[in-house]
């Protein structure tokens, strides 16, 4: 055998330990079994679109190629989001971790977990000190595609790193966790999608979380503040046009899952702040009087030129609401506000909650 192939062996011998290494530490578990019927989850999709105000629900953005637009949003520098909720995590990560203690993160939304790391390097740093501290991560995302790519990608970053993924809806994510691996557990809500539940909603997502965390786990929760209108619109108005293609995708995702017929051409995104209810509203509004089926629903709605669908809000909230937003609770947990951070700004809020027993 010559130096070159055994050098060539010994690299391949390298690799496979490496992904039976990367296997060993990643479990996957898919909560949406392909086989399940389009037209259990298609319900939504038929009562949101029988409105006289037509809508649809905003799971729907999130296909794989709607998740692949959804991070360049996060990139565009119309989209302040991102960058500074990165900033406010990268400062305040390390006291986080030694606020909370060791702690096993899930994340609702995870996509390519770009801002977790923040959190994973404080909390691998606690893993490193001590070496019976668990090093564990559960991203939740209807995704499974970029959940995969951005776990094997994390196991490669971190090597002592445990990730038990859970591909599907936040309810259903919240309702599976497996028994946490470390003492506590922290949920992350991050990027401002408390936002896009209105004010029922909000409560109903609070009682999930409580009943998925125990008395003295965390919750970790990304709010947008309200700001200037020019400023907010400009964000989900991008010159680039990558949020009106995220918006027209789901007409796409819906022909795919349900056999319709949307034509993309004949619709626009439209999104403007409300400045009644302090919330970003995004509509695809019709170009044309046109019809559309929807074959596996079994359904047919009109449209008249200049009519919306009004798929998203994004509302905006003050940081001293925060008490009365995280609201009473149904049961004997409660979360209670430990700390806030905000960025110079007061552009965004992190706010660090814990449930407990009151």
């Amino acid at each position: 055998m010559s130096t070159s192939q055994s050098a060539s062996g010994s690299q391949l011998n390298f690799l496979t330990a490496s992904i039976a290494d990367l296997e060993s530490r990643l479990t996957l578990l898919n909560l949406q079994p392909r086989d399940q019927a389009n037209t259990v989850d298609g319900r939504d999709v038929v009562a949101g679109l029988k409105q006289t105000k037509k809508t649809l629900p905003p799971k729907y953005f999130y296909d794989d190629r709607g998740s692949e637009l959804f991070e360049q949003i996060c990139t565009l520098p119309e989209y302040y989001v991102t960058r500074t909720e990165a900033q406010i995590l990268q400062e305040a990560a390390s006291e986080i971790a030694q606020l909370t203690g060791s702690c096993e993160l899930v994340e609702l939304g995870s996509g390519s977990s770009t801002k977790t790391r923040f959190l994973l390097d404080a909390y691998r740093d606690q893993h490193c000190l001590d070496q019976t501290i668990p090093f564990a991560y559960a991203p939740i995302d209807v995704s499974g595609g970029i959940l995969k790519e951005s776990a094997i990608d994390l196991l490669r970053q971190y090597p002592s790193l445990q990730i038990r993924g859970l591909i599907g809806t936040y309810e259903q994510g919240l309702q599976n966790l497996p028994p946490a691996l470390a003492p506590h557990r922290m949920i992350c809500f991050l990027g401002s999608t408390l936002g896009n539940l209105n004010a029922k909603e909000c409560q109903q997502f609070f009682d999930q979380i409580r009943s998925a965390l125990q008395p003295g786990d965390y919750f970790l929760l990304g709010i947008d503040l309200q700001k200037s209108s020019q400023v907010l619109e400009a964000a989900y108005n991008d010159v680039q046009g990558v949020t009106a293609a995220f918006n027209l995708n789901m007409l796409r995702h819906l022909n795919w899952r349900f056999q319709a017929d949307f034509n993309l051409e004949q619709f626009e995104h439209f999104a403007f702040y409300n400045r009644r209810y302090q919330q970003i509203e995004m509509h695809l509004r019709s170009l044309c009087d046109q019809t559309v089926n929807l074959a596996a629903l079994d359904v047919s709605i009109s449209l008249a030129a200049g009519e919306t669908i009004h798929t998203e809000i994004s509302r905006k909230f003050d940081l001293e609401q925060l008490p009365l937003l995280l609201g009473p609770s149904s049961g004997p947990k409660w979360l209670k506000s430990r700390k806030i951070w905000t960025d110079s700004q007061k552009w965004f809020g992190l706010a660090l909650c814990q449930a407990v027993l009151e």
